[in-house]
């Protein structure tokens, strides 16, 4: 890390992606319009422009597989005892910075949110190093509340610095800045009808 550090930050790119999974098993590496799930994190995470580096956290050599194959890296596994039911994500966060080399942006691209473009990504990124805060998140508006103007937490991407992460246990820890994405782009996949339903909205934005 030489002079040139202060002038552009190194921005990497995470994908957590485990083998088992209660809600859809295999769903990290099922095809969604010809592309595993995960994929369409990692091509939201090149289309950004931002991201010098994509790495998949896994547990599970098959997605580490698919995940080289998508065009990201996957130099370690994630011990079993990281990649449970019930292991806190942030646990994984604080993993996946011992296993790489230092940077100064850490950037969460969930894969159940496939729908997210890269300009999503960057908008994110870009909010993070406007500055005044401590971590960005993503919300969209709640289709459920009609009358008021509210939102929900959604899982584009999240946004902190390795040592936010290493330094506290949780992102509301520190001062939280909201990007918001449009409803049909933060499509949150859990079941199989989240993933009927993504599938429609793909095939009908490519016909656009």
């Amino acid at each position: 890390r030489g002079m040139g550090a202060a002038m552009s930050p190194r921005i990497f790119g995470f994908i957590f992606a485990r083998g088992g999974s209660k809600g859809l098993p295999g769903k990290n590496i099922r095809p969604l319009c010809g592309l595993p799930l995960l994929g369409h994190a990692v091509r939201a995470a090149q289309d950004s422009g931002v991201i010098q580096r994509i790495f998949v956290s896994t547990d599970d050599p098959a997605i580490a597989e698919t995940a080289r194959a998508c065009g990201a890296e996957a130099p370690f596994l994630r011990p079993a005892e990281l990649a449970r039911d019930d292991t806190p994500e942030w646990l994984a966060w604080q993993h996946a910075l011992d296993q790489v080399e230092d940077f100064d942006v850490f950037v969460s691209i969930p894969a159940t949110a496939p729908l997210r473009i890269g300009a999503d990504v960057r908008a994110c990124v870009e909010a993070y190093l406007a500055g005044g805060c401590d971590a960005v998140i993503t919300v969209r508006q709640a289709e459920r509340h009609p009358s008021f103007n509210m939102v929900d937490m959604t899982t584009v991407a999240y946004v902190t610095s390795p040592r936010f992460i290493r330094e506290h246990s949780g992102l509301f820890q520190g001062r939280v800045r909201a990007v918001e994405i449009p409803a049909e782009r933060a499509v949150d996949i859990d079941t199989e009808l989240d993933f009927a339903f993504a599938e429609f909205l793909m095939q009908r934005r490519s016909k656009g």
